[in-house]
C-alpha cells in the first residue's frame, strides 16, 4: 500500500454502541468525512499505528476499516482501539492518527468469542510492531505536536517525500 504511512486526524463521534459495551474493546470512530477521504489504495482491514487524543501523549493503537462482517454493517467505518485506559469517553475531541501497517483483511466469525479473540490477537501483533524502530520514531512526528483546532482539522494525507506534500501534513 503506497499510501502508508497515513496520517489522519478528525473529530470522534459516537459509533454503532459495541465496541466498550459488546466487545469490552473501546473504539474511538470518525465522521464519514474522514472515512469517504481514504485514499483507494487503503482497502478494508485491519490496520496498526499509532494515535493521538487531542494534545495528549501518543500511543499505539489498531484500526478496522470497513464494515465489519460480523455485524454486517451498510456504512463503511473507521473504529480506532487506542491501547491505553482513558479515565473517561473522548468524543468530540480531535483523534489524530498515522496509519503505518496492514494486519489482515475483514473477516466473519462464528461467534462473539472468536471476534473477541482475533481483535485480540492484532493488538499483540501491533505491539510487537510497533516497538519496530521505524515505527518508534513516529512517535515525536511533527504530525502530533501540531494538532488541529476542532474548528480546522487538516485533511488526511499519505506520506510522500515531495515538499507541498510534507508542509501541508504538518512535518
Amino acid at each position: 500500500m503506497k499510501s502508508l504511512p497515513y496520517f489522519c486526524r478528525g473529530e470522534v463521534i459516537r459509533g454503532f454502541g459495541r465496541g466498550s459495551k459488546e466487545l469490552g474493546i473501546p473504539t474511538a470512530n470518525f465522521p464519514d468525512s474522514v472515512v469517504d477521504n481514504l485514499p483507494a489504495d487503503i482497502s478494508t482491514g485491519i490496520y496498526y499505528g499509532l494515535a493521538c487524543v487531542g494534545s495528549g501523549d501518543v500511543y499505539k493503537m489498531v484500526m478496522s476499516i470497513g464494515w465489519n462482517p460480523y455485524y454486517k454493517n451498510t456504512k463503511k467505518s473507521m473504529e480506532t482501539h487506542v491501547i491505553h485506559t482513558f479515565k473517561e469517553d473522548f468524543y468530540g475531541e480531535i483523534l489524530s492518527v498515522v496509519l503505518v501497517g496492514y494486519i489482515r483483511p475483514e473477516r466473519t466469525y462464528d461467534s462473539l468469542e472468536a471476534l473477541i479473540a482475533a481483535i485480540n490477537n492484532d493488538i499483540e501483533e501491533a505491539k510487537v510492531k510497533l516497538d519496530l524502530p521505524e515505527h518508534l520514531k513516529l512517535r515525536n512526528d511533527n504530525f502530533f505536536t501540531s494538532i488541529a483546532s476542532s474548528s480546522s482539522v487538516l485533511p488526511c494525507t499519505a506520506a510522500s517525500t515531495s515538499t507541498s506534500q510534507t508542509i501541508m501534513n504538518g512535518h
